[in-house]
């Protein structure tokens, strides 16, 4: 491709609404057009990007069996009522009707689209297990569209659906598929890549994997031992404290005046947070009915856990004085009968506590939960502590870190195969309902997210596995003879030899030039210019400042061919 006849904008200035790396870089750089929230339209550099993410993930698919199909992306909603998520999913499910009154949906994920397709083609035991995958286009009505290709409401998603007959068959294609992940992610430049324990929201199922890359500016919060491999979604993560220490204390109910927060209460008293009991107001939307956690006063509540537990979603109460509860003073020991409680796990890590005492202006000294209250079931929906105890090695190493989500993989059971009445004729002549999987990498958030991995202060560093073509020529005077002679010759004999290379020939300042190369990313630079040339060299150097030589143009071709075979490579020996 010549730059001069490709369909592109290039931008000095940063968009004021471009707030991390891959968007700047990717708006400024000609990568995307913004047509609306959350929609973009795809220039060629971004396309040429996406298409060589999408045949790794082919070859990856393929690798383990796995067969291409499509689905439509709008589909009656027939079959979203079947599995239940068409009046279970809010506004993040776009409905709508067609000309002749229909219910309709646009997808944004694809189950029941699958379950539709293996039901009325999968109905023996001999045609298990398989699985089918597609590369297609979903539309989520994304409250929160930002970060450019991070989070958008149209996206372009892998998605694979298998299905089986057995627990131990799902498990073992499980991570199969799993390991077919890491190599995607491998290939693709982001072997940091890693896979955290998850929760499985809205897509159903008990077991579920997130695999993420870590970076300061990801929205998830991730907890990993730096002893052992345990990793996990904050959402997730299990909770380990010490047991309980020290004597209890004489229970003393003292005047707090005024005093309605943690800091506040510990403060005068002479405690730490770690010390008190925190209640925190939830109503449940089920039957609006009001829950207290009481949890660790150090700690944060998770309202994953909370709500997997309490299998309703919660929120924020408020008007607790009809409740009869005193807000701001609420702790165990008085509270209405009526009231639901849920006690933390980390409760049981101290003997004696500082906590409300359900009336205006006080709060107890030297509370102990099982003296003064009583048996209590303990549950874990506390927030992970950097620094606390890992639940798998028992060592306090557990550090905090952000990651950008970048694939999903599922157990999903038989969540839609169950609802969706799908059946097949076992070996004893019983008809079953089989288990299914489900796996996603998100093809333009992956794209961005490597620019956020693989980046410096002028511009992306991509990977050339992925990149938009493997080489750049960047011909300095291409009004020169000499110079435009050598770099046509060049480009041809390169293309000739199986090279991508993007040809700048425009007649514009070496600065101007390599400041546009910069943004473009391509791995291998060649410069041609007349003071070279007439020096009898070449210059070839790396995008990411690791090599820069220069050579005897003749010796050009090969050195960066032999140099391209060695970087593709590298990549793909998994």
């Amino acid at each position: 491709m010549k730059f001069t006849q490709m369909l592109t904008k290039r931008f000095k200035d940063t968009p004021a609404d471009c707030q991390i790396a891959s968007h700047i870089f990717m708006i400024r750089g000609g990568y995307m057009k913004n047509v609306g929230n959350g929609i973009y339209s795809l220039f060629p550099i971004t396309k040429r990007i996406t298409s060589k993410i999408e045949a790794i993930m082919r070859e990856e698919m393929n690798r383990i069996d796995g067969q291409e199909v499509l689905f439509p992306v709008a589909m009656p909603a027939n079959i979203w009522k079947e599995s239940g998520r068409f009046d279970a999913i809010g506004s993040e499910l776009v409905r709508f009707k067609d000309r002749g009154g229909n219910d309709m949906v646009l997808g944004m994920t694809h189950e029941e689209a699958a379950v539709q397709m293996a039901r009325e083609t999968a109905d023996s035991y001999t045609q298990f297990p398989f699985m089918i995958y597609q590369i297609q286009t979903k539309f989520r009505d994304e409250p929160r569209a930002r970060g450019g290709l991070i989070r958008v409401r149209e996206f372009t998603m892998k998605d694979a659906y298998s299905f089986h007959t057995s627990k131990e068959d799902l498990e073992q294609y499980y991570w199969k598929c799993h390991k077919a992940y890491e190599r995607i992610f491998a290939r693709c430049g982001v072997p940091e890549v890693i896979s955290v324990k998850s929760d499985s929201g809205m897509m159903g199922g008990k077991v579920a994997h997130e695999f993420m890359l870590c970076t300061p500016l990801g929205e998830d919060s991730l907890v990993v031992c730096s002893d052992c491999d345990f990793r996990a979604n904050m959402e997730t993560a299990e909770c380990v404290y010490d047991t309980a220490d020290g004597s209890a204390e004489e229970l003393d109910k003292v005047l707090t005046p005024e005093m309605k927060t943690i800091e506040d209460v510990c403060a005068f008293l002479g405690k730490a947070k770690s010390d008190s009991i925190k209640a925190v107001a939830y109503r449940l939307e089920t039957d609006d009915s009001l829950c207290i956690v009481f949890i660790r006063g150090d700690i944060e509540v998770n309202e994953t856990k909370l709500r997997n537990y309490l299998k309703s979603e919660v929120y924020p109460a408020e008007e607790l004085e009809k409740e009869g509860v005193v807000a701001g003073f609420i702790g165990p020991k008085g509270l209405p009968e009526k009231v639901k409680t849920v006690y933390d796990v980390s409760l049981k890590t101290r003997a004696s506590y500082v906590c409300g005492a359900n009336e205006e202006n006080y709060h107890f000294k030297g509370f102990n939960i099982s003296r003064d209250l009583g048996e209590v079931q303990f549950v874990d929906v506390g927030k992970a502590l950097e620094g606390g105890i890992c639940p798998v090695c028992g060592k306090k190493t557990l550090k905090l870190t952000r990651g950008i989500e970048v694939g999903n993989i599922f157990q999903l059971g038989d969540r839609y195969t169950a609802s969706m009445g799908m059946k097949y004729l076992d070996r004893d002549g019983s008809l079953k309902t089989p288990i299914m999987g489900c796996y996603g990498i998100g093809v333009g958030r992956l794209a961005a997210s490597i620019c956020e991995a693989r980046h410096d202060d002028y511009g992306p560093i991509w990977p050339i596995s992925i990149a938009p073509w493997q080489v750049q020529i960047c011909a300095l005077r291409s009004d020169d003879e000499q110079v435009k002679a050598y770099a046509d010759k060049l480009y041809d004999e390169l293309q000739d030899a199986g090279i991508e290379v993007l040809y700048d020939d425009r007649q514009v300042s070496a600065g101007f030039m390599f400041s546009d190369a910069d943004l473009t990313g391509i791995p291998v630079r060649i410069v041609v210019s007349p003071k070279g040339l007439k020096a009898g060299t070449v210059e070839v150097s790396k995008r990411d400042k690791s090599y820069m030589e220069k050579l005897a143009p003749e010796t050009v071709k090969q050195s960066v061919v032999e140099m391209v075979k060695a970087m593709l490579a590298e990549l793909n020996n998994i």
